[in-house]
């Protein structure tokens, strides 16, 4: 799916341009906007492609993200008054999966394209939990729980500097994310399809209807998009939460997980701040149990609503690039910024 939205500027425009990019494990989304007298971004243009994220051994691969993203950019650059090339935007920042722990190939090959396409002077790579930080909460200190096909808590540490917890990818962790939903939700399928204690026929039929029989799975869980298939069972998890035992303590355990990495984050954090955001959160009742759970953990936790999404939050770190101040914690591989010729 493609969706774009477009506007004019105003006169209380500055006329500068920057871009903003999501890479998330089932979809990549753009957006430009103009910064006002403030300094602020303010959205013109957004596209959203909803294409899973082709990963290898070494994380996301840049090439294909490269044949996705460029075209997509370069329409939208397009629009309503051509800004390609040099001028074009002032900074561009890039938020991606994987960054921390698999980023080495997009740092080394996104830069230069990305810069000749756009003509920034200014590129910032980031930490999709950095972009969802900054979305969420901004500038100010605190704690962003960013929960989607993998889970991750982000805070800012009293001294300066991020503290993390979590985020090492549905095969080590990401527990209470998407794809260990769908994980723990299909363990409960085959323990009923083997006869075993603790199965679900509910999970196993949803499951079935899903991927096919069960003898087929291992096979269909063998690619690179494994991630996101496992994630895309988590909503026929929380639709059979109500009249399945099985399915409702998959999501309990979730919300225990998902709780015990924010408050890990929290108690060392420089505020008791903590931003749930993310897809995962329009589950049915998954918020709530989460927040319930951090305010017996925390009885002095402050549960603000996100400002906005992690796309906001790229565009934000574009803004404070082509102001040149940054308000984060400059650390990478978490957060860098390049400067292009």
């Amino acid at each position: 799916m493609d969706r774009s939205a477009k506007g004019g500027g105003s006169r209380t425009d500055t006329g500068v341009w920057v871009a903003g990019v999501d890479v998330g494990g089932t979809g990549v989304r753009i957006a430009l906007a103009r910064l006002g007298p403030d300094g602020r971004p303010r959205p013109a243009a957004r596209t959203d492609l909803a294409v899973a994220t082709r990963t290898g051994p070494g994380g996301v691969d840049a090439g294909a993200l490269l044949d996705v993203l460029l075209p997509a950019l370069d329409a939208l650059l397009a629009g309503g008054g051509d800004r390609r090339g040099p001028g074009g935007v002032r900074a561009l920042a890039l938020g991606a999966t994987g960054m921390v722990a698999l980023g080495r190939d997009l740092a080394a090959r996104l830069p230069g394209p990305l810069a000749a396409r756009s003509g920034a002077c200014r590129l910032v790579l980031a930490s999709d939990a950095v972009c969802a930080y900054a979305g969420a909460l901004g500038a100010g200190p605190g704690v962003v729980v960013a929960a989607g096909t993998g889970l991750v808590a982000l805070g800012t540490g009293p001294a300066g500097g991020w503290r993390r917890a979590d985020g090492w990818g549905h095969l080590l962790g990401d527990c209470g994310g998407g794809a260990w939903i769908g994980r723990a939700a299909l363990d409960a399928a085959l323990r009923w399809h083997d006869g075993r204690d603790g199965g679900s026929a509910a999970l196993l039929a949803r499951a079935a209807g899903r991927y096919g029989p069960p003898e087929g799975w291992p096979a269909v869980f063998q690619g690179p998009d494994r991630a996101a298939l496992l994630a895309g069972l988590a909503p026929e998890v929380a639709a059979a939460a109500a009249a399945d035992p099985a399915a409702a303590a998959v999501l309990d355990r979730a919300a225990d997980e998902i709780a015990g990495t924010a408050a890990a984050v929290a108690a060392g954090a420089a505020a008791r701040r903590i931003a749930l955001t993310g897809r995962l959160f329009e589950l049915p009742g998954l918020r709530d149990a989460v927040a319930a759970r951090l305010t017996r953990r925390l009885p002095d936790v402050l549960l603000p609503a996100p400002d906005g999404d992690p796309l906001l939050g790229a565009l934000r770190l574009a803004a404070a690039a082509a102001r040149g101040n940054l308000p984060w914690p400059e650390q990478p591989p978490l957060l860098r910024v390049l400067a292009c010729t």
